[in-house]
């Protein structure tokens, strides 16, 4: 497989599977719940095995640092003027205060789960048994603590992290790909178009960027009168008009201008909107 492109792995047959299930004592028993299983199997075929080298990796997630925090130390720990929720570590992953909720997906308690469970340190007001929201209300108050004891704490262990938040952002696209092609209108064609963006090492850095920067597009709540502007929008938008880079990059142009013109007035997100161009300029160079 060349480096950092994603590899299609086989499935098992489903006719394989079933066999092997019915096969075994308790098959009969199952034969009836083997009506819900049989019908996610069909799913399987449809779904590539992503593979991006650690090295691979690595270098994405440095882009990613780059297009989120300048690739400063400093941009680690980040509050959005505009936002109700705090933005940290290389993909400025979002954490809410306690009573605080948005339409956009909290990621920062799951970067802390995954970079624990891969033997990370975590500062004493991350472990479990702490209170999981972010300790900071407000933007102000959080400006205001900027170079407080535990916004140091914070910021070294988003410091140390760096390798480790990389993997989580492969592992957030690996987890993708399912999610979407349970929703999408024409699997086929989504299925189609990630392969031909995921040929490249440049595509796999595009995907990983955008379902980090902008959402699997799967959730409800992440939508503008009933339209979303994540990867699987983005995706289903395409259809082989042009090469994937660049189609990919023309698609994903529009999806955010018609977010921008579905949203609402008082968020002022016109005000993003040549950055967020900017950087899937980025996409096909």
């Amino acid at each position: 497989m060349k480096s950092g492109t994603l590899e299609r792995k086989p499935p098992p047959s489903r006719s394989a599977v079933v066999a092997d299930l019915l096969a075994k004592p308790f098959g009969i028993a199952l034969r009836g719940t083997l009506i819900l299983v049989i019908t996610a199997l069909g799913n399987i075929a449809l779904q590539a095995a992503i593979d991006i080298s650690p090295a691979d990796a690595q270098r994405i997630g440095k882009r990613i640092w780059q297009n989120e925090c300048g690739g400063t130390i400093f941009g680690l720990t980040s509050w959005n003027a505009g936002e109700n929720f705090a933005s940290l570590g290389i993909g400025h992953f979002i954490w809410y205060p306690k009573g605080q909720r948005g339409p956009f997906d909290e990621s920062f308690p799951k970067l802390v789960s995954f970079v624990s469970a891969h033997g990370a340190k975590l500062p004493q007001f991350l472990l479990p048994g702490h209170d999981s929201f972010c300790p900071w209300n407000s933007r102000a108050e959080f400006e205001h603590a900027i170079d407080s004891p535990k916004m140091k704490q914070l910021r070294q262990f988003l410091v140390d992290t760096i390798d480790l938040q990389a993997q989580f952002l492969i592992t957030r696209l690996q987890e993708a790909l399912p999610k979407m092609m349970s929703q999408a209108a024409d699997r086929e064609n989504l299925q189609r178009q990630f392969e031909r963006v995921a040929s490249t090492a440049q595509g796999c850095y595009a995907l990983v960027d955008y379902v980090n920067f902008k959402g699997e597009g799967t959730l409800v709540t992440e939508r503008y009168r009933g339209q979303g502007w994540g990867l699987l929008q983005v995706l289903e938008n395409m259809h082989n008009s042009q090469s994937a880079l660049d189609e990919f990059a023309a698609s994903a142009k529009t999806i955010l201008r018609r977010r921008v013109a579905n949203s609402p007035p008082e968020r002022g997100e016109a005000r993003w909107l040549s950055g967020w161009l900017a950087r899937i300029d980025g996409y096909a160079k």
